[in-house]
Formats: C-alpha cells, structure tokens, sequence
C-alpha cells in the first residue's frame, strides 16, 4: 500500500497540540515529511520542551497516522522543542497567539509622563485603523480608566467554565484592562509581589483580547518583580523608554534602557521619547521655555545608539485631554497631536 506526504499531513491534522490548543498542520509545526514504502517519518515542533510532553505528542501522531493509513505502517516521528516564546510567530505562542505585535512602555522614574505617552500611542495606532488593545500593567498607580474616560465601567464577562474570560472596557476603539476596573477609586492596592505578579497574568491569559494588531503595556516605573516577570512571559516585540530632559530622570531611564538590554532579556529599545521638553505658553506661542533642562534625553539617546521618538512639549491641553478621558493625540491639528503622531510613525518605523 502506498501513501502520498498530503495523506500524512492530512492525518497529522487531526493531532491538537495540547498547550496551543490547535491541530499541528495549521500551527505549521510539522516538516520533512517523507514516505518510503510502508514507512512514513516527519519532524513536528512542540510547544513544550520537557520529555513526557514531546513523547505524549510522538504517541498522538503514531495514532492518527495509523488511524488513517493502516495499522502496519511504520512511522518515525521525531519531536523537539520550538525556540522560547518571543522568537516564534504569534500563533506558536502559549499567550496572546492572536496578537501581532506587543509593545511595552517604561520609564525609569515615576511622573515623567509615561501612561500619557501610552495611552497617546495606543490612541493614536486605532486612530490609524489598527486593532489594539491596552493594559495597564501599573498594578499600584492605574491610570487608564480615567485617561480614556471608563473610570465607572467594569469589564464583563464571557463564557463559561474553562472558557470563562474577561472581555475588555473599549473606547476609541482601544481595549482596555486594567487593575483600577478592580479597585474603588479611593481604594489602596497594598499586594505584595507574587498577588501582583499573579494579577498581572490574569489580565493577559484569562481575558478575550481577540485579534490585535498591537497591545500596549503601560508599566510601573522603575525596573523590578513585574518588569522581570513580564519578559519571561510575555513574546515582547520592544519597548518604549519614556523621560524627561531632567538629569534625575535620564540617570533612571539609563537604567531602565541598560536593563532591557541584559543578556538574560535582550529586548529591543524601539527608541526614547522626550517628554515636557520645553514649555510654550498659550499666549507666546513662538517662545520656548526649556524648564527640565534641554534636550537632555536626546543627547542621551545618541550617547547609548537608540532612536529618538520624538520630543514632546510641555503643554497644558495634552494634561486637560488627559484628565477628561480624550488622548490628545485625538485632536489631530494642534501642535501637540502633530508631535504625538511624528512619535507614533517614527516608532512604527523602529518595527
């Protein structure tokens, strides 16, 4: 009796790989197949390197094969594992398969603007027609809701039993989730780091994100617990380094800029963004007041080789747009949309 390699690959279709939840054919996780008289032998990747695993999917694939073209068939199957998270295609991945691309913003130092820039971006990529989601993975200073005017909504849930999962707030066609859906508004989140850690998986595993061309990661400031957990689990495609020109909060974004790019880490800087850079008032549109000291993080972006996003100024409508729940990057022909936008193309490029 003799098979063809598309009657293999037709009864590999049918063997689920158990982590990633879909058949081995359509993940694109079996090559080199070939049939030579009553034996059949192909290579499949697995999603998970340990032994009992790799054996439980060779045992899946024996089965189907001969299910399908006879009992006396000799198959030699040979599984190992596929590379760590962050260097396979979306839909390899155990979390957020469904996502194309996945963008943290950080800062070393707290009040430099950070969660503005985020939302800002992540306004301005839905402005553009992407699909993008947002968390706000800021567990003791969520902001979000309040920038994109869901402070009063909670998000509701789908499903049931295993299937159960979070569905997302949405405004301006950004998805949204975040600790301070979960919290009242004068309510303090005193957790120490694993309930933080375990929260801040919850809200990429246990929630329906759908398909997104981007998410967002609006991260504390600093570099600590869910800074290092967020790399191990999260396939980031880059980061965002957001400062002021302020010599204090340069020292931190050094830091931070230095710990993306640790051996163990190695994730890509898509660029600095300069944020307050300079203060124009209203009614002196043509002046300059350069407040935080100038161009401090440009300096320091050529001095450590990344690109500079953008220099974004000091002004007192991007506050008010944030305070009353519209990005102001929405507003489109103002000086400082125009700004937020050059960022948003600028690390559009960077990927």
């Amino acid at each position: 009796m003799s098979f063809t390699t598309e009657q293999v690959m037709d009864a590999l279709s049918y063997v689920i790989e158990p982590e990633l939840k879909k058949d081995i054919v359509s993940l694109g996780l079996v090559s080199n197949v070939k049939v030579q008289g009553n034996t059949v032998s192909f290579h499949v990747k697995a999603s998970n390197p340990a032994l009992h695993y790799r054996k439980r999917l060779e045992e899946a694939c024996l089965v189907q094969v001969r299910r399908f073209l006879g009992d006396d068939v000799a198959v030699l199957a040979e599984v190992d594992a596929l590379p760590k998270s962050a260097e396979r295609p979306p839909e390899q991945r155990r979390v957020l398969p469904n996502v194309k691309k996945i963008i943290a913003v950080a800062s070393g130092k707290g009040g430099v603007g950070k969660s503005t820039i985020c939302a800002n971006i992540a306004a301005g990529l839905a402005e553009r027609g992407y699909k993008v989601g947002l968390v706000d993975a800021d567990i003791y200073g969520p902001s979000m809701p309040l920038m994109f005017d869901v402070f009063h909504e909670k998000p509701m849930v789908s499903g049931e039993g295993s299937d159960n999962k979070i569905v997302p707030v949405e405004n301006y066609g950004v998805k949204i989730l975040s600790i301070g859906f979960f919290a009242e508004a004068n309510q303090a989140i005193v957790w120490r780091g694993p309930m933080a850690s375990k929260a801040l998986s919850q809200m990429f595993t246990d929630v329906h994100w759908g398909e997104l061309d981007f998410m967002l990661i609006d991260l504390p400031p600093g570099t600590g617990d869910i800074h290092l957990q967020l790399v191990q689990q999260i396939p980031l495609d880059g980061v965002v380094i957001v400062s002021t020109p302020q010599a204090v909060a340069l020292a931190d974004a050094r830091k931070g800029i230095g710990m993306f790019k640790l051996e163990n880490i190695k994730i890509k800087v898509l660029g600095l963004v300069e944020n307050m850079s300079w203060f124009t008032p209203e009614e002196l549109p043509g002046n300059r007041y350069y407040i935080f000291g100038k161009e401090g993080a440009k300096n320091l972006a050529i001095e450590l080789q990344v690109p500079l996003l953008g220099q974004i100024p000091l002004v007192q409508s991007i506050r008010e747009a944030g305070d009353a729940g519209r990005p102001a990057v929405l507003q489109k022909t103002t000086p400082q949309a125009v700004a937020l936008n050059e960022m948003i193309d600028a690390m559009l490029s960077q990927l």
